[in-house]
């Protein structure tokens, strides 16, 4: 049974009433499909990754009736056939604020089995890498790094930007006589779309790895610039990116990894690469 749901149907920019026990029902899960149709991806994908989640508000009562505060981290594989909507994400978590557990393990528990059911909804079963949940007690908190991206920073160049959806047309590589290919990792802060219900901005800064011909650098600056008036979820605009390179220059080896800044207090931050390698650490950078 497919996944019916759409984006317009869920509480994205609709008065929701705050529900303080819990509800697994609330979580809302959105078929991957349909955007993943619309660049061009169907059967398999060409990419791995996940989408690393945190979760900076998460509270319950112990047994005793005291409240409990603890940050998690999430690890959503890119092969599930859904995501989950983040209102509906964050209006899940809320539902556990006066909900009473044993301990953290049991809230992970809880956790996991909600979220696998909405993830993997309407599949026959769960396929690919698990759902990864990671509890962080306050006593850890201070354990917590900030770090920004390495590479290099593409906002350096003074280019002139006048297309703000996404063109794919200022993707290039560098001519060049030297058929060798070149490794190079590029970030920018620049990134910055909208929520494709609300139309609200998502901020975000960009790592891209890859190995092949050299990519034109203010071609690709411009080319993220152009997403600034796009709505679109971030895990789809990731996945435009990734699959735009990819066409376009056609590198030996991609790697598109975005952090956006926390909304609602979750941030989400989409990881696709073309070959296995280990999932970046799910650390913040400042603007998180």
């Amino acid at each position: 049974m497919s996944n019916p749901n759409t984006p317009e149907q869920s509480q994205l920019g609709r008065q929701s009433a705050y529900i303080d026990q819990l509800d697994p029902s609330l979580l809302f899960p959105i078929s991957r499909t349909p955007k993943r149709e619309e660049i061009g991806i169907t059967g398999a994908l060409p990419f791995m990754g996940a989408d690393l989640w945190t979760a900076f508000e998460l509270s319950w009562l112990n047994l005793r009736g005291k409240p409990q505060v603890s940050l998690a981290h999430f690890t959503i594989p890119a092969d599930t056939p859904n995501i989950i909507e983040s209102k509906s994400f964050k209006l899940y978590l809320n539902s556990f604020n006066n909900t009473r557990f044993a301990d953290a393990d049991a809230v992970k528990a809880q956790l996991r089995t909600d979220l696998s059911e909405a993830l993997w909804r309407g599949a026959a079963q769960a396929q690919g890498g698990s759902l990864g949940v990671k509890i962080i007690g306050a006593d850890w908190f201070d354990r917590e790094p900030v770090y920004e991206l390495d590479g290099l920073s593409l906002d350096r160049l003074d280019v002139e930007c006048t297309r703000y959806q996404p063109a794919p047309d200022l993707l290039r590589v560098v001519p060049s006589e030297d058929e060798a290919p070149v490794s190079e990792v590029l970030t920018s802060n620049l990134l910055k779309s909208n929520c494709l219900v609300t139309g609200q901005p998502d901020w975000g800064s960009v790592q891209i790895s890859y190995t092949g011909a050299q990519i034109d650098h203010e071609g690709l600056l411009q080319y993220l610039v152009s997403f600034r008036n796009h709505n679109e979820f971030h895990e789809q605009c990731v996945e435009r990116i990734f699959t735009d390179i990819w066409k376009r220059c056609q590198p030996l080896k991609l790697t598109v990894y975005a952090r956006y800044t926390r909304r609602g207090g979750l941030d989400i931050n989409p990881f696709r690469t073309s070959h296995p390698q280990a999932l970046p650490a799910n650390h913040r950078t400042a603007r998180q």
